[in-house]
């Protein structure tokens, strides 16, 4: 009999934990792959769907929109895309891993330069001069693609210092010093505050993308990743996105 005790013991704990670990296994997580740019809007409108949902947590993944496509072509397991060009969508779309994507936001571009702008940036096309040092995105990534756009349209011809693997990686070589100007979106100019200054690019020349989300064909949580997909659709969701400066689609 005093043997048996502590099998009996160890089975009722066990089951006492799985009850105050994870209700059951009512517990899940979602994980939300997207865009570096979004890190500010995804990381609050994920606070809040935690806070609409309990016993859901959302576990965000960011960075390159391509790199996060060939992840999720890999197998990597997501349920929620969020991408800032259309066309790593089509990739993702293509492979069979997407379904149903919906336009969200649109984002423009910004020249981004250290705080005390040492180079005495003002103007687009002096980021052609061969002195002055740019950091760019590398071209396969939309804010890289964006850029080029804007370069194409105003004729000018720069040659980059670096190209980084995404906009976060421009902005932080910007805010360092590391280069004299970077070309970021306007929504990164407005989340780094004063740790950077904006230089306006004129509107005849330049270039926005629009970003795409959907669920994905693999994700075992549908039913939430469809809700999490609302909810940035949502008023709600617009206002998160708009005040980090974003624009309707």
């Amino acid at each position: 009999m005093r043997a048996a005790l502590p099998v009996l013991l160890a089975t009722v704990l066990t089951a006492c934990g799985t009850d105050a670990a994870g209700g059951g296994g009512s517990d899940e997580t979602l994980r939300v792959f997207a865009a570096a740019s979004l890190t500010g809007a995804f990381t609050e409108l994920a606070e809040k769907f935690e806070t609409d949902n309990p016993g859901t947590t959302v576990e965000l993944n960011f960075g390159p929109s391509s790199g996060l496509a060939e992840q999720i072509s890999s197998g990597a397991p997501a349920d929620v895309f969020a991408s800032a060009s259309q066309t790593t969508m089509d990739v993702v779309i293509e492979a069979g891993d997407a379904v149903d994507p919906q336009p969200f936001v649109r984002n423009t571009m910004q020249i981004a330069v250290p705080r005390d702008n040492p180079a005495g940036i003002t103007r687009l096309d002096q980021l052609g001069d061969n002195d002055v040092k740019v950091a760019l995105c590398q071209p396969q990534v939309p804010c890289g693609e964006v850029s080029a756009e804007v370069f194409d349209n105003a004729g000018l011809t720069v040659e980059p210092v670096t190209e980084e693997v995404d906009v976060k990686g421009v902005l932080t070589k910007v805010s360092l010093g590391e280069v004299d100007a970077g070309v970021v979106y306007v929504t990164d100019v407005l989340a780094a505050g004063d740790e950077v200054t904006g230089v306006e690019i004129p509107a005849a020349v330049n270039a926005s993308t629009t970003y795409p989300i959907a669920m994905l064909e693999r994700s075992e949580r549908a039913e939430v990743a469809e809700e999490f997909v609302d909810l940035v659709l949502s008023e709600a969701g617009t206002r998160v996105l708009e005040r980090a400066g974003f624009e309707r689609p």
